[in-house]
């Protein structure tokens, strides 16, 4: 293995690591597969893909996530539930004991990453594991540097994930023996108690997410593509809404399915990988992700695998509803090379309306888009965190608000602005249920999302004749080529007229009670965007 390794001059003594481990660094796919297999982390599949279990923490552990609260960060960061505050304290005892745990591994994997496919945006990131798929998982996930720029890197900012690591309510802070610290003084985040991987990917998210909007940068939780005609599409969404599905679309090139930000000259993909849900995948409905399934180098969490014939079955949730499969973007035949477009000419914004009263499309103004990205409505689907069994209404501020230290209004003003100065058409895009809220109907056809979908971005649907939502104020087609009329009113949809007015009333209450907290940092005619029942 060491004539595949590159260790920079910038190494982990100059960091003041010390540690008397085994230290491979910036391995490439085939030793650390190699490596995760012969040390028992992974078994491969009939195709090659890597197939790993997280063991008890299948999605991110939201709860356990804590930001150091100082001089940098009292008076930039958020903090709420979502971004609670750690002491400095806190953080020297964790770091400590993080650094003592270290010093006595036998085996560590570093990788040299970055976290932003714009060279002059992007951030500098060490990653540290004990575990070698997580190594893998981490290289598949952030951006690859050349390797002739290795000997020279030296990191801003260094993850240390440590599943074994175990912390202490008292001595560290924590709110149990899981724990995600991210200190932007220090420019560490220590990560112990999970093997769930993908908290190391959403902690780089998370300090873009910082960083970006000092430079007027605009970091979003969304995926990104271009169409035939150069024209860029980005869609806001929470984990399970269809970022991944609908961004891989074989007539488009794909920038990214997660994390893009939007600068003067682009929309860049944070990531050099793709991290789609693989629970009941099907060749039919979504071939450019099933096919990745089949080949080496892709890292699948908690999907089901046959011992013997080592088939995969993705309609297995037994080990995780929450099953995922991290695969790098070029896996996507129609991807982008520079991992980059230009900036939107659509902004789409998908909701899984739980309550089914939402309809399948709708066109928003600029201070209705405003509005909706910062209620930021959607059901938080089973699995993504730990405790959701199933689909449960909620607003996630900015379509991810676990992973936004500043104010909603920082970004919200950010979006506006990019907005405004583009000329950008803005969607709402349902893809939760129809006929009925969650328990009573269906989920939207993903067919219908489509063809929706393409009308919009190709332009047709402009021409579409719209009505206006009684409840919400936007804008609905009311018939669309290659699309069942019936869909586009939802309240249609219901057997019980009666029962969508009132749940339609009670959604509607939840908006503006929601919004709330936001109304004296926006304008007022972003608070006349409002929803008002009927």
């Amino acid at each position: 293995m060491a004539a595949e390794m590159i260790v920079p001059a910038h190494d982990l003594k100059a960091q003041g690591i010390d540690t008397t481990a085994k230290l491979y660094w910036n391995l490439m796919t085939a030793p650390l597969v190699e490596t995760a297999v012969s040390r028992g982390e992974g078994k491969l599949s009939k195709g090659g893909a890597l197939v790993v279990e997280t063991g008890a923490h299948t999605g991110r552990s939201a709860k356990d996530k804590f930001t150091v609260k100082d001089s940098l960060t009292e008076d930039t960061v958020w903090f709420n539930d979502g971004n609670k505050p750690l002491s400095p304290e806190h953080f020297a005892n964790l770091k400590a004991d993080f650094l003592k745990a270290l010093g006595e591994k036998e085996t560590l994997f570093v990788q040299d990453l970055y976290g932003g496919s714009q060279p002059e945006h992007r951030v500098k990131v060490r990653v540290i594991n004990e575990l070698a798929w997580h190594n893998l998982f981490i290289r598949t996930l952030l951006c690859r540097p050349e390797r002739s720029e290795l000997a020279d890197f030296e990191p801003d900012f260094t993850i240390i994930d440590l599943p074994s690591f175990r912390a202490d309510p008292e001595r560290h802070g924590s709110r149990s023996d899981t724990i995600v610290a991210v200190n932007f003084t220090e420019k560490m985040i220590l990560i112990g108690g999970t093997r769930y991987a993908g908290e190391m990917k959403k902690s780089v998210f998370g300090l873009l997410n910082f960083r970006l909007p000092e430079a007027g940068i605009m970091p979003m939780h969304c995926s990104a593509n271009i169409g035939p005609d150069g024209k860029s599409a980005i869609f806001f969404g929470l984990s399970g809404t269809g970022k991944t599905t609908l961004s891989a679309d074989a007539s488009r090139t794909l920038i990214g399915d997660d994390e893009h930000g939007w600068s003067d000259t682009a929309v860049f993909n944070f990531e050099g990988g793709c991290y789609a849900k693989m629970i009941r995948l099907s060749e039919e409905a979504e071939p450019e992700i099933y096919a990745t399934t089949r080949r080496f180098g892709t890292v699948l969490e908690n999907v089901v695998m046959d011992e013997t014939t080592r088939e995969l079955d993705f309609d297995d949730a037994s080990l995780a509803e929450n099953t995922r499969g991290a695969y790098p973007i070029d896996f996507i035949p129609n991807s982008s090379e520079e991992n980059l477009g230009p900036p939107p000419k659509n902004v789409i914004m998908l909701t899984a309306d739980a309550f089914g009263v939402l309809p399948p499309i709708a066109k928003l103004t600029p201070d209705q888009a405003m509005y909706h990205f910062l209620s930021g409505y959607t059901a938080k689907v089973a699995g993504t965190e730990i405790g959701v069994t199933e689909p449960q209404a909620t607003f996630s501020t900015c379509f991810g608000a676990p992973f936004m230290p500043r104010h909603p209004s920082v970004y919200g003003n950010l979006l506006k602005k990019r907005i405004a100065e583009g000329g950008v058409d803005c969607w709402l895009v349902n893809t939760g249920w129809t006929g009925g809220p969650h328990g009573v109907g269906h989920r939207m056809p993903i067919k219908a999302t489509r063809a929706l979908l393409n009308a919009a971005l190709d332009g047709s649907l402009n021409d579409a004749e719209f009505r206006t939502d009684p409840n919400f104020g936007f804008q609905v087609p009311v018939e669309v080529p290659g699309v069942d009329t019936h869909i586009l009113d939802p309240r249609g949809t219901w057997d019980d007229k009666d029962a969508y007015d009132r749940k339609a009333r009670e959604l509607v209450g939840r908006f503006i009670e929601n919004f709330a907290q936001f109304e004296e940092h926006v304008d007022e005619s972003v608070r006349e965007a409002a929803p008002k029942a009927a």
